[in-house]
């Protein structure tokens, strides 16, 4: 296995991003990569400054003879998603990200890579080291916990940044420039219950297990119609509920909020004399699963394991309301950009169903381009649960960034890589939370452009990237600072 990224090109950007790795930054505990860019800013005597909201801001001036250029915000954040295989003992606290070299991609043993938005922020700290570079006034944005919320765009200050201009370097495949994204909207559902004894009679425990699933970016990868391990646990025991009696004694599915669940179990207690045939009928549902999916999912497991009697269960009729509602909510793609064919519009994440002896709650995220769309959505996955006997809050909403098709950095930066690579590149939008709509609501005169190296399956355990269009984003870095326009 091969660990060494630093023998990777360019040297610069993967020096930093090796050092990345070996600093724990899940989103929420980013205190040690903040000190590290703040350490580094005072190695290389630049301004820097911390705001409230914990984003780092760091200034390097000119390049002679560049000081007359328009100023530029590289913005990249700093926090990473924290996902592991079931089987990998890791702390992303502690413990540092085993990044490795996989033929020509990087990617990492059991755990996701960072490399969203590593990857962004180590090419901007080579930019800041690197003393030969051509470019007019550059200002670095280190963002903070982007994943669980935009913490660090909406608690940006206003007047904190001078420039004209905002690269983000988030987007995750190379030859693409990006001028819209989608806004959100947290759905967050709670059952209130109180636990019943376990009941009395000849009755097995089973842990109902969904899993293998591919998961990954609730955003980009939902467009791929991908199974959503809580919807397919959750639909075998809708599909049994008429023929057998059983009790829900709890439930732990799906992770983050903005990952694709990946896997869902559930502790259910049926009567000893139907366990063979639920057992049978799960076998049965997991063939009909792989068969929908096979198209799409390659590793799909749905199984029962007998575990220890719990002492307690869900009252009967909570336990039932919950299948309903978690069968009857929305998930995945719901409406198709018709303006940009192949762009998902509007979407949701089914992405946590949990139970902890008093309560349950159900996580959604949803995401669209058409605030009215996302409203609307939010009130109807609000009544699905109100009708279930749930209460659901809307929260954190934040919208999207309109794209500018005659944004002068656009033209720039689309010439500058038809020079670079002898081609145009694709211009898009993306089904996902980038920080510019809500940079640009408190800068509303930023011209704003996203890109980045191409980047697969970020949000899960086979995040990885391709390690040649690293590379080829980079030197586009470059090229477009060395482009910009004298200021008017």
């Amino acid at each position: 296995m091969n660990k060494n990224l630093t023998a990777l090109k360019p040297a610069l950007v993967w020096k930093h991003f090796a050092e990345i790795c070996q600093i724990p930054h899940p989103s929420g505990h980013e205190e040690a990569i903040r000190q590290y860019v703040i350490d580094f800013a005072k190695a290389q005597g630049l301004e820097w400054k911390e705001d409230a909201a914990h984003n780092v801001y760091v200034r390097k001036p000119a390049s002679a003879g560049m000081e007359n250029r328009v100023g530029v915000v590289i913005q990249a954040h700093l926090d990473m998603v924290p996902q592991k295989n079931n089987d990998k003992e890791f702390d992303f606290k502690t413990d540092a990200i085993e990044a490795y070299i996989d033929g020509e991609w990087v990617t990492a043993d059991g755990t996701t890579l960072g490399a969203d938005n590593g990857i962004g922020a180590a090419a901007i700290l080579a930019v800041l080291e690197d003393k030969t570079l051509v470019h007019g006034p550059v200002e670095a944005l280190f963002t903070a916990t982007e994943e669980t919320g935009m913490d660090g765009a909406f608690g940006l200050e206003g007047g904190m940044l001078q420039g004209d201009i905002l690269l983000n370097l988030d987007s995750e495949t190379e030859g693409e420039l990006y001028v819209g994204c989608a806004g959100g909207l947290d759905a967050t559902t709670t059952f209130t219950y109180t636990a019943e004894a376990a009941p009395a009679c000849d009755c097995v425990a089973l842990k109902l297990t969904a899993k293998g699933m591919k998961g990954g970016h609730s955003g980009i990868q939902i467009v791929a119609q991908r199974a959503n391990a809580n919807k397919v646990l959750f639909r075998f025991l809708d599909s049994i509920a008429e023929e057998y009696q059983f009790r829900v004694a709890s439930v732990d599915g799906g992770g983050l909020r903005n990952a694709i669940p990946r896997e869902a179990e559930a502790v259910v207690l049926f009567s000893k004399e139907q366990k063979e045939a639920v057992v049978a009928a799960l076998a049965a549902y997991e063939q009909m699963i792989i068969k929908e999916y096979e198209d799409i999912e390659d590793s799909i497991q749905i199984f029962a394991e007998e575990v220890a009697m719990p002492a307690e269960v869900m009252p009967a009729e909570v336990s039932e309301k919950l299948v309903k509602a978690i069968v009857a909510c929305p998930d995945g793609a719901q409406k198709m950009s018709l303006s940009m064919p192949g762009l998902v519009q509007t979407s949701t994440n089914l992405a946590r169903v949990v139970s902890d002896g008093e309560t349950i709650k159900v996580q959604c995220l949803l995401r669209s381009s058409v605030r009215s769309e996302k409203e609307a959505l939010g009130a109807q996955m609000a009544a699905v649960f109100n009708l279930a006997g749930a209460k659901t809050v809307l929260s954190g909403s934040y919208d999207g960034w309109n794209p500018n098709m005659k944004s002068p950095i656009l033209a720039a930066m689309t010439t500058s890589y038809e020079q670079l690579y002898g081609k145009r590149p694709a211009i898009t939008a993306i089904h996902a939370g980038l920080e510019c709509g809500i940079i640009g609501s408190k800068y509303p005169n930023l011209d704003m452009i996203s890109f980045g190296p191409t980047i697969c399956y970020p949000h899960s355990p086979d995040e990885k990237v391709e390690i040649a269009s690293v590379e080829k984003f980079y030197d586009f870095l470059l090229r477009t600072l060395e482009n910009i326009p004298v200021k008017a």
